[in-house]
């Protein structure tokens, strides 16, 4: 089946009034808070959201039934990639991680009784979310296997103990949805669970904020601690002892939606250093007629048309039920990189503008760089293509059995 890459006219008005909205709301409240959300006040959130409901265009990922646009992987990507033209938008959207994926895994897995719980004011905006996975070393982190974290059962329901950290969003956050090893042993496949615990919950403490290079994702990251946090049976989101195939169901989708945001950052960056080629004169033109310069410009277009592409092209698997698992780590590997390529090259054409803070490129810059990390580095994704290829090269090799 071809992949369709036309935009449905109503997306199409979609993505023009979260432009709006994006220019005329969004990138001024950026200015003011230089970008910074870590430590932002929850009003700033419900601004920015406000906005959007009244631009029509809050929870596109949802489905209506909840409340929001419910829109495919396909016609989310234009959408989001407008949203993240501004470090804000998926913010005043609702579409930024954590709850974007959140909201994504609650609505595939979810009991009815969990989604109108937990799912129905996540898409509202009335509370947010954290995914609480990754751990210290030798815990969870790029192998999920490494999972420490552990529940209990007993007669009322289970009993959590571990220590999680860089939970984006977990600072104030009314819930997080965390993973614990309910059979096997750190560095088995064997059984994880999901687990739905509240805000609140005894034991359950967030012990400090971890300074990092990026600011820009709201309530920032956060170490949590678990001790003796007792839930009830009711908290166990899906079937126990099969957290990782769930952990699948959001992260694919959660890889290629982090693409669309941040192609949206790239994009902000090109413009930013074409206009300054197309308006800066040095050595008797104009800097975009200098070779070099053109090459840098150039190279941007290259790089965000091919992460479009391969964006969408994922976007289609997911839509169209492909397995997706090779196509979300080859996208989530070169849009990451390319991106970092792009706002590399914006701020060399800017020079010393560009360092500045005069000009936000200085701000997307590190803003970008933790992507190549973030939901697996690129070596683990780079890793993980490489075994399907050999395994698959080696099947050709033993032929048909």
């Amino acid at each position: 089946m071809p992949v369709q890459f036309d935009v449905d006219p109503t997306v199409a008005g979609i993505v023009q009034r979260t432009e709006d909205v994006v220019r005329d709301v969004v990138l001024p409240l950026e200015l003011r808070h230089r970008g910074s959300a870590h430590d932002a006040p929850d009003e700033l959130r419900q601004e920015l959201q406000d906005a959007a409901r009244a631009a029509r265009v809050f929870s596109p990922h949802v489905s209506a039934e909840f409340g929001g646009l419910g829109l495919d992987m396909r016609d989310r990507a234009p959408v989001f990639e407008a949203a993240g033209y501004s470090l804000f938008g998926p913010l005043a959207l609702n579409c930024a991680a954590p709850d974007e994926g959140n909201m994504h895994l609650l609505e595939q897995v979810a009991t009815s009784q969990q989604k109108e719980r937990y799912l129905r004011p996540l898409a509202a905006g009335e509370t947010r979310s954290c995914f609480a996975m990754t751990e210290p070393a030798p815990g969870a982190g790029s192998d999920p296997s490494a999972l420490a974290t552990t529940a209990r059962p007993t007669a009322a329901g289970w009993l959590l103990n571990g220590r999680k950290w860089f939970i984006t969003g977990a600072n104030d956050a009314g819930f997080a949805i965390v993973m614990a090893r309910t059979s096997g042993e750190p560095g088995s496949r064997g059984g994880a669970t999901m687990f739905l615990v509240d805000a609140g919950t005894p034991g359950f403490d967030r012990v400090r904020d971890i300074e990092t290079l990026d600011e820009s994702m709201f309530a920032g990251h956060a170490e949590l601690v678990l001790d003796d946090v007792e839930v009830s049976h009711d908290a166990v989101l899906g079937e126990v002892d099969k957290g990782f195939e769930y952990a699948q169901v959001r992260l694919g989708p959660a890889r290629t939606t982090h693409c669309m945001r941040w192609l949206g950052t790239a994009r902000r960056a090109a413009d930013i250093a074409a206009e300054r080629a197309a308006t800066r004169r040095a050595f008797g033109g104009r800097l975009g007629d200098l070779g070099m310069v053109q090459q840098l410009l150039a190279d941007n277009e290259i790089d965000i048309e091919a992460s479009r592409a391969l964006i969408l092209k994922t976007c289609w698997d997911l839509d169209t039920g492909v397995p997706a698992g090779r196509i979300t780590s080859i996208t989530k590997t070169f849009v990451s990189e390319a991106v970092n390529r792009v706002v590399d090259r914006a701020l060399q054409v800017c020079g010393a503008l560009g360092i500045s803070g005069d000009a936000p490129l200085s701000r997307l810059y590190r803003e970008v760089r933790p992507f190549r990390i973030y939901d697996g580095p690129s070596e683990t994704h780079r890793w993980s293509i490489a075994r399907r290829v050999v395994r698959d090269a080696q099947r050709r090799l033993e032929g048909p059995r």
